[in-house]
């Protein structure tokens, strides 16, 4: 699969940088030849003789190495390889790429490299939602960086949330499709799933029936097509696809955000089945049974996702698809959406109670577009995801 393919592996300073032993393995097992740089902190928590007995190779660690330039002088080492991969990349890491800094190894080659990066950030779940470090990472991604993960799980720090590296697989998966040639190489794709789960309570919320399938399918074509796909899903009963980045959001609102901050994209696709409304005024405490009646709960409209993004002024991606999912008069009312919400491409289905679609194995879609309205065939939910992702590669190929 990566037979012939030439990685850098930068290995950054944190205790992820364990997993880095079993990606170098994984990937000589594909067949890529690995070149690492060992950070001084990375050297921390992995030895050189580690790395370089898994690599099969030198370790390349000092910037200021005679015999490292006499072999292959650091400007050229970073240029060499098909792909720069940094792992872990801590806040650290990301903060010199981010201002342009060079001062060690690792950063030179990354400031003096014309080869794609792809980092996989680790870090403590604070440092991770820190302001400076999404701002540098929103810098990094501007610039055409990408990346792989983190995660939400425990810290060894002992804390829970985002910030854990990539699994060794994930980090496999994502270098495969950036290496692989396939239609949508170097194309960044947002695609949203999974329902919203809106609060009324600590205890209790407003949700829909979606279990994620259909976007989760989606997102795994679209990878294996070779995009950068950003996934941000709501609480969905099925696991995100492998190789992609997963942001994880509860509320519409939080979704909004998170897509904000993904763009900008080439691509958009809304297969998230978003809560039109919340309660305006959630409890903060559980709401109880009363003698004086039902509780009274006044709502609110969500924001609309799709429309925001499709009729953005600057910065829109250059194809915003939504979904559209309807239980009477499906064509019609799918039209009348895309129209309404100003985007290129409505994926309509029947929802009703006797199709089994909503939450169900298998979909039946009606593509309306420019060209009017396409009824596909009822399929799996894998086969349909890779029938649009083929349609998307097509319309930005």
């Amino acid at each position: 699969m990566l037979a012939g393919k030439h990685i850098l592996l930068i290995i950054g300073g944190g205790i992820a940088a364990f997993k880095t032993l079993e990606l170098i393995r994984r990937l000589r097992e594909r067949g890529a030849e690995v070149t690492p740089v060992l950070t001084a902190a990375g050297a921390q928590f992995v030895t050189p003789l580690s790395v370089s007995a898994l690599a099969g190779k030198t370790v390349f660690q000092d910037l200021f190495d005679l015999n490292d330039e006499a072999e292959m002088g650091h400007i050229q080492l970073s240029r060499v390889a098909d792909l720069v991969v940094v792992a872990p990349a801590t806040a650290d890491l990301m903060a010199k790429m981010a201002q342009g800094l060079a001062n060690d190894l690792a950063s030179t080659l990354l400031l003096a490299t014309d080869t794609p990066v792809l980092l996989a950030p680790a870090m403590n779940v604070r440092m991770w939602q820190h302001p400076a470090t999404q701002r540098n990472l929103a810098t990094l991604r501007a610039d055409g960086i990408a990346t792989v993960g983190p995660n939400d799980g425990d810290m060894a720090c002992g804390e829970f949330g985002p910030g854990r590296m990539a699994e060794p697989m994930e980090i496999v998966t994502e270098i495969a499709a950036r290496l692989t040639d396939g239609p949508l190489r170097g194309k960044r794709i947002l695609v949203t799933s999974g329902p919203t789960h809106e609060p009324i309570d600590p205890v209790r919320y407003i949700a829909n029936r979606s279990s994620g399938a259909q976007g989760a399918a989606l997102g795994q074509a679209l990878a294996a097509l070779g995009a950068e796909v950003v996934f941000v899903t709501g609480p969905a009963d099925v696991p995100p696809p492998q190789g992609v980045n997963v942001v994880r959001v509860e509320t519409a609102q939080q979704m909004l955000d998170a897509v904000q901050a993904a763009l900008p994209a080439d691509a958009a696709v809304f297969a998230a089945a978003v809560a039109d409304w919340r309660v305006s005024s959630a409890s903060d405490r559980k709401l109880k049974k009363s003698k004086d009646g039902l509780p009274e709960l006044t709502f609110a409209e969500n924001p609309d996702i799709l429309k925001t993004v499709s009729r953005m002024e600057q910065g829109r991606p250059g194809l915003v698809v939504g979904f559209a999912a309807e239980t009477d008069d499906v064509i019609d009312n799918a039209t009348a959406k895309r129209r309404r919400k100003g985007c290129d491409w409505i994926v309509a289905n029947d929802v009703s109670p006797a199709t089994g679609i909503m939450g169900g194995t298998e979909n039946a879609v009606i593509l309306i577009s420019d060209e009017g309205a396409e009824t596909w065939d009822r399929a799996g939910k894998d086969v349909v995801a890779r029938k649009l992702a083929a349609r998307i590669a097509q319309a930005l190929g």
